[in-house]
């Protein structure tokens, strides 16, 4: 029977195909310098011979063409009436004729009316549609960035050249990312690296600054005006991005200086080396645009900011411009991360007009689709000053590895990027294995890497289609994308539909459980391998990252706020821990019925079972953490109830929860390489990542296996002695230092006075911290220049900091105390291992916001601590080689509070 369906549908298609045979076609393109139309031209003149017509392109149309000949034509005067990159098809009789804004809507035109002919195997019988982009920007980023540190250098420095990024040179490969791009309708591409011109551009100032050798440079001459000019037929524009402040390493040797350090003021010789860099660029590729990161690599928000994007780097673009002899600017994108970015358009705005805003959507992961809050307003701000602002769907440290293709989510958040945020430009990152592109994660028999581009098609083509107009019909979208699953796998709809439920089931858990339970937006965390119990039940000693909840997800609790409001008796608020726990375990079996209720799968059997796998581990990792989450709110409880009941119920929960990690593991086993792709220091949850460590499901489960055995091991014995028992915990040893100026020291002990100029006093403090001895510094000076200590040590040190954390809203500029350092706005904030909390709440001083210890640790010889401007405690030096516990110490002005970290430690 299924030999005989086949040989009927052979027929059909090649009655089509027949009717088409022998049929000419003319097309009549009077544009043929314009490359972006010739371009769609070509693509629909091959498309239209594939289903069987004669197609020959003239310039114009001729005397002699026959009553009957099917002519299209592209109409040579734009058309002012139509939307930028719109187009208009209409036909009368047997005449098409193709109008567009510009030169890109005309190729769009082209590209519709191909797609059309191809669905139907033959020109369209009638047709009058009109049509345009509702987002300006729609693109896609690569990084050319690496999972790891390159020998010598730290974040985002990598070089182009081929040992690093083979793919680069790879032109193949570049036309095949461009046109899946084109066939998705995007307009712009990011290239993402920390300072790509010195591998780009050389300097007549500053020859010794190139990054690559002779034969690279030429490379990446020709790689780069290949794919700028491959690009441009498409209608795409390149957008080279970079980040301030960070120079070449040869630079940077020349000069005796490091390539980036955040606390550095800005110097004229890196603003001239920057601005020239830039004035290279510019006048070399003159259609490439810039995307500027003011943050990260040098001090966030400030007037350093705004002096180096309008002193800098906005004259090294008019500098290139008038080595051109050229007026007409490029478009420069100020990304909003780490920045003011309101104060620095104000600046420049009167300078240079073709500017771009760029903020992140939800973090660096995907929660919610319709932010909120001071997340929001900040968008909506940018959004008002005139220009486009970009909404940025970043990194999605909360999606890799696994796949992710739900429509209706993208669709919600394409919409809710209009509506709520005022964005009307999409900047989109690889679904999974950002720092490994061009590749996933996924293990291949054969060794076999799988390509981004290929396997998360679902992705690009989703967020372009929805970006090219976001307010589609639902049931027609279900249609649309039951249809495009069932023509993928060779299926009937119906079972292209239960991919398709599948993919929106599975899309829900990830979301749901990092805006309820994560710690960070940012890709500190990777939220496939799971969370610690400490982690749970109190994230603010991990530096819980509050923008999560308070914006990038709708209101609702925390697991601690659901804990106290049910002991106290009080009304819960929106999305509850309850809730999330009860619908993504609900969501993980949906999305393996659906997966499971596919019989006959013809075509790709290979990545649709790997999609099947993928549904069987997102059920297992959404009960996992439900699991645990119940578990860490009987823990929770127990703070209240000092009942030990109450963990004795969380205990086979707990239990449960590492044997659905276990079966997560399996899944996970010879079907993925890694769980994250940025395998360095900068990955902190659940476990750090350095040296590529805990990449692995298997890598972890270990550690929640001992979290079980601790966990019972302190039941039993809160059953033997008195709850609560003290530990003796030793005193830190204080590390002889010699400083390079004189300077004054305090002891820490009640009633010791931290600061020269103020009478601020202790009044308790951590333990271990007694006798340690402190180093004075001026509390106004810190505010005004920061602080810098110079000191030798002839043995390792760590020097004890105290970050002052005032309760404060989200995005209210702190002038007085210093900021945590934090992973998620400063790249290179654990460069000294100071990113993590040592001991929280470690501190009272009255009148002073909580203290927080972190340590910076320092080799043998001279060694300068710098902070940037802000208020901190210096609370001493200590033996390099001590063990700092990292706990909570619970110390509030209000009274001591209740910590249950202990009962998994």
């Amino acid at each position: 029977m299924n030999r005989i369906i086949g040989v009927l549908v052979f027929f059909i298609w090649a009655n089509v195909a027949l009717a088409a045979a022998g049929e000419k076609v003319i097309i009549v393109n009077p544009l043929p310098k314009q490359q972006r139309v010739v371009y769609g031209v070509e693509l629909l003149k091959n498309k239209l011979q594939k289903i069987g017509y004669m197609v020959y392109v003239v310039p114009t149309t001729g005397k002699n063409n026959q009553a009957n000949q099917k002519l299209i034509v592209i109409e040579e005067d734009f058309n002012s009436n139509l939307k930028k990159e719109g187009y208009s098809i209409q036909s009368s009789k047997s005449i098409i004729r193709i109008s567009g804004a510009d030169a890109s809507g005309l190729l769009y035109g082209c590209l519709e009316l191909a797609d059309q002919s191809a669905e139907l195997k033959k020109l369209p019988l009638s047709i009058n549609l009109q049509d345009a982009p509702e987002m300006v920007l729609r693109g896609e980023c690569i990084g050319l960035q690496k999972p790891y540190y390159l020998p010598g250098r730290t974040v985002y420095e990598y070089p182009y050249t081929p040992q690093t990024f083979p793919w680069l040179y790879d032109k193949k490969l570049w036309i095949q990312v461009l046109d899946s791009m084109v066939n998705n309708r995007m307009n712009s591409l990011y290239l993402w690296n920390g300072h790509p011109f010195a591998s780009l551009v050389k300097l007549k100032d500053y020859p010794y600054a190139v990054e690559v050798d002779d034969a690279t440079f030429k490379k990446n001459e020709d790689i780069f005006r290949f794919l700028t000019t491959e690009a441009d037929k498409r209608g795409i524009w390149v957008i080279q991005m970079f980040y301030n402040i960070i120079v070449s390493k040869p630079f940077a040797e020349k000069h005796g200086i490091k390539t980036q350090e955040r606390e550095r003021p800005i110097i004229p010789v890196i603003a001239d080396y920057t601005q020239k860099s830039i004035a290279a660029f510019v006048e070399k590729y003159p259609n490439v645009g810039l995307m500027v990161c003011l943050g990260e690599a040098m001090e966030g928000v400030g007037q350093d900011d705004i002096d180096w994007f309008t002193k800098t780097i906005i004259p090294g673009v008019k500098d290139g411009l008038k080595a051109l002899g050229k007026t007409e600017e490029p478009p420069i994108v100020l990304r909003a991360h780490d920045t003011d970015a309101p104060a620095v358009m104000d600046a420049a705005l009167p300078l240079y007009k073709n500017l771009y805003t760029e903020a992140k959507f939800n973090g660096e992961a995907l929660t919610y689709d319709r932010p909120r809050g001071a997340w929001a307003e900040l968008h909506q701000k940018l959004s008002k000053l005139g220009s486009v602002q970009i909404e940025n769907v970043h990194i999605l440290a909360n999606l890799e590895p696994l796949r992710y293709g739900s429509a209706d989510f993208i669709q919600r958040s394409v919409i809710g990027m209009h509506e709520v945020m005022g964005g009307n430009g999409l900047h989109l990152y690889p679904q999974a294995s950002y720092w490994d592109w061009p590749y996933t994660a996924d293990s291949v028999k054969g060794g076999k890497r799988l390509l981004q581009i290929e396997r998360d098609w679902l992705w690009y083509k989703a967020w372009s289609r929805y970006a090219w107009k976001a307010k589609r019909d639902r049931s027609a979208e279900i249609i649309y994308w039951n249809r495009n699953l069932a023509d993928q796998f060779g299926v009937s709809e119906t079972d292209g539909g239960n991919i398709l439920k599948s993919y929106e089931e599975m899309g829900e858990i990830s979301p749901k459980l990092l805006r309820r339970f994560g710690i960070t937006d940012g890709n500190r965390q990777t939220l496939n391998l799971g969370m610690l119990m400490t982690q749970l039940i109190n994230p603010y000693r991990f530096g819980l990252f509050t923008l999560l909840y308070e914006a990038e997800s709708p209101e609702g609790e925390s697991l601690a706020e659901y804990a106290d409001k049910e002991w106290n008796g009080k009304p819960h608020i929106g999305e509850t821990p309850i809730k999330v726990i009860n619908d993504v375990k609900a969501h993980g079996d949906k999305a393996v019925a659906t997966i499971d209720a596919v019989k006959l799968v013809k075509k790709d059997k290979a990545e649709f079972e790997r999609i099947k796998n993928d549904a069987y581990s997102y059920r297992a990792m959404a009960y996992h953490f439900a699991f645990k989450a119940e578990a860490a709110l009987q823990v929770l409880r127990y703070k209240y109830s000092n009942d030990i009941k109450d963990l004795d119920k969380a205990l086979p929960l707990l239990k449960e929860s590492v044997k659905w990690y276990k079966a997560l593991t399996e899944l996970t086993k010879g079907t993925y390489l890694y769980a994250n792709s940025m395998q360095t220091g900068a990955r902190k949850i659940p476990l750090t990542g350095q040296g590529g460590k805990y990449k692995n499901w298997y890598d972890v489960l270990p550690v929640f296996e001992k979290e079980v055995t601790v966990f019972q091991h302190k039941i039993d014995s809160l059953k033997q002695v008195k709850p609560g028992a003290a530990q003796y915990i030793a005193p830190l040893s204080n590390a002889k230092v010699q400083l390079a100026t004189e300077g004054q020291y305090y002891t820490i002990d009640s009633l010791a006075q931290p600061f020269t100029d103020t009478s601020f006093a202790i009044r308790s403090f951590a333990h271990e911290l007694k006798g340690v001895k402190g180093l004075k510094t001026s509390f106004q000076q810190q505010i005004a220049k920061g602080t810098q200590i110079t000191f030798t040590n002839d043995r390792p040190v760590k020097v004890l900091v105290g970050f002052l954390k005032p309760q404060k809203a989200a995005f209210t500029v702190d002038t007085t105390y210093l900021k945590q350092p934090e992973l998620e706005t400063n790249a290179t904030a654990n460069d000294y291992g100071q990113a993590d909390t040592k001991i929280a709440n470690a501190m009272i001083i009255p009148g002073l916001p909580q203290l927080h210890v972190h340590s910076y640790e320092f080799k043998t010889g001279t060694n300068t601590l710098k902070l940037a401007k802000g208020v901190a405690l210096i609370l001493g030096f200590v033996d390099g080689e001590s063990l700092l516990r990292i706990y909570d110490a619970g110390l509030y002005e209000s009274g001591n509070r209740k910590q249950v970290d202990w009962l998994f430690e």
